[in-house]
C-alpha cells in the first residue's frame, strides 16, 4: 500500500479492509500459538531441561500473569508510538522470543525468553483489538474482531495440536525454530499488508463519560469471569477425557476436533455481532455454560463427555469476538486502552481459572471440576442480562 494511502486510511467496509484483517488473523495466529506452544510440549521440555513437570508448566501460568498485568502499563506507555510499527515490533520481539526458546541452555533461559515473550504479547493482543476496529466502520466492528480471532481459534485448533505432534517427531527446540520461521513471516506480511491506522481516538469528556466507563467495566468484569470458568475447566480438559475413557493414543486427535469446532462459534460471532449483539452474547455464554454443565453431568461417559466438550467449544469461540465487540463499542476509553483491559481480564482469567481447577482437582476431584466452571459461566451471563447498557441489543 503506498504511504499516501496509509496515511490517509479511514475506516470502510470489510472487503477493503480485507488485507490488513488478514495480515492480523495471521498475527493473531502466530501470537497463540506461541503463548500456549508449551502446553502440548511441557513433558518434552522438561526431560530436555531436567526440571520437574510443575516447574515447566510455569512458562504457561506466568506468561499469563505477566500478560495481565503488562497490559495496561504497557499500552498506555506506548500510546504515542506509530500503531502499526508497534505491532510489527511485537511480532518481532515473538520471534526474538522463540529462537531464545529454541537454542536456550538452560531453564532459566527459558524462562527469560518466555517473559520477553510475554511483554511482547501484552502490548500486541491489546493494541489489536483496537487496529481491527479501526480498520472498518463502527457498525462493522464485530464482523472485523470476529475475523481477526479467527486467528485465535486456529491457533488453539491447530498451531498448538501441530506444534506438539512435531515436537513429539523432531524434538521441542526444532518446534521453537519453526515457530521463529512462522513469527517471521508473519512479522513481514504484516508489514506489508497492514495499513496505518491514526492512534489516539480516546471518546470526549461529555456528559456520558462515567456511564461509558461503567459499560466497559462491566463488560472487562463479564469477560474475566468467562475465562475464569472456561479455564477452570479446560486447563483440565486432557485430565477428563482420559478419566472418561479416552484412549491415551486418542486423546490429541479428540483435541483437535474439540479445538477445531472453535472456529463454529467464531464464524458464528462474525456473522451476528453486526446485527444482534446482545442475542449473540446470551446464546454464546448459554452455549458455553450448558456445554461446560453437560460435561459435568456425562461424566465419566466417554460418548456423552465427548459430545459435551464438542458444544461448549463451539460456544467458547465465539467468546473473543463478543467481548472485544462489546468493550469497544462501549467507548469508556480508547481502543487500545480497551484492548489492553479486555486483554488483561482475560488473561487473569486464564491463570486464575488454572489455580481454580487445581484446588478442585485435588480437593473434590475431577468429577466436580465442570461444576465450578459452570458457575463462574452463569454469574457472567446474568451480568449481561442484567447490564442493557452494556450489551445493547443493536449496535450503536
Amino acid at each position: 500500500m503506498p504511504a499516501s494511502a496509509s496515511m490517509s486510511w479511514r475506516g470502510g467496509g470489510v472487503r477493503r479492509a480485507g488485507g490488513g484483517l488478514v495480515a492480523l488473523s495471521l498475527a493473531t495466529f502466530v501470537a497463540v500459538t506461541t503463548e500456549l506452544a508449551p502446553v502440548g510440549l511441557l513433558p518434552l521440555i522438561s526431560d530436555g531441561l531436567a526440571v520437574s513437570e510443575p516447574l515447566t508448566g510455569l512458562l504457561v501460568t506466568a506468561y499469563a500473569f505477566m500478560v495481565a498485568a503488562l497490559a495496561l502499563p504497557l499500552t498506555l506507555a506506548t500510546r504515542r508510538l506509530p500503531r502499526k510499527a508497534l505491532l510489527v515490533g511485537a511480532l518481532a520481539i515473538y520471534t526474538v522470543s522463540n529462537v531464545i526458546v529454541a537454542l536456550a541452555p538452560t531453564f532459566a533461559v527459558v524462562a527469560g525468553a518466555r517473559a520477553l515473550g510475554g511483554a511482547s504479547h501484552a502490548v500486541f493482543a491489546s493494541v489489536t483489538i483496537g487496529y481491527a476496529a479501526r480498520l472498518v466502520r463502527p457498525h462493522l466492528a464485530g464482523r472485523a474482531l470476529g475475523l481477526v480471532t479467527l486467528g485465535a481459534s486456529t491457533g488453539f485448533a491447530l498451531g498448538v495440536p501441530l506444534s506438539t505432534a512435531l515436537g513429539a517427531a523432531v524434538g521441542w527446540r526444532t518446534t521453537f525454530l519453526v515457530l521463529t520461521g512462522v513469527c517471521a513471516l508473519a512479522c513481514v506480511l504484516t508489514a506489508a499488508l497492514l495499513p496505518s491506522v491514526p492512534a489516539g481516538g480516546a471518546p470526549p469528556a461529555d456528559g456520558a463519560r462515567v456511564a461509558r466507563r461503567t459499560a466497559l467495566a462491566t463488560v472487562a468484569s463479564a469477560n474475566a469471569l468467562v475465562y475464569l470458568g472456561h479455564y477452570s475447566v479446560y486447563t483440565y480438559i486432557s485430565v477428563l477425557l482420559l478419566a472418561a475413557g479416552i484412549a491415551t493414543a486418542a486423546l490429541g486427535p479428540a483435541l483437535l476436533l474439540i479445538g477445531a469446532l472453535r472456529l463454529v462459534g467464531a464464524a458464528f460471532a462474525a456473522a451476528r455481532l453486526d446485527v444482534r449483539p446482545r442475542q449473540t452474547t446470551v446464546i454464546t455464554l448459554a452455549v458455553v455454560a450448558g456445554g461446560i454443565l453437560a460435561v459435568g453431568l456425562a461424566f465419566p461417559g466417554t460418548v456423552g463427555t465427548l459430545a459435551a466438550a464438542a458444544m461448549w467449544s463451539i460456544g467458547f469461540g465465539a467468546v473473543a469476538a463478543v467481548f472485544q465487540t462489546a468493550a469497544i463499542r462501549t467507548r469508556g476509553a480508547s481502543p487500545d486502552v480497551v484492548g489492553a483491559l479486555v486483554n488483561s481480564t482475560a488473561n487473569i482469567g486464564i491463570g486464575g481459572g488454572a489455580a481454580l481447577g487445581a484446588l478442585m482437582l485435588d480437593g473434590a476431584g475431577a468429577a466436580a471440576v465442570p461444576y465450578a466452571g459452570v458457575v463462574l459461566v452463569v454469574a457472567a451471563l446474568v451480568v449481561v442480562l442484567l447490564a442493557r447498557r452494556a450489551f445493547p441489543a443493536t449496535p450503536a
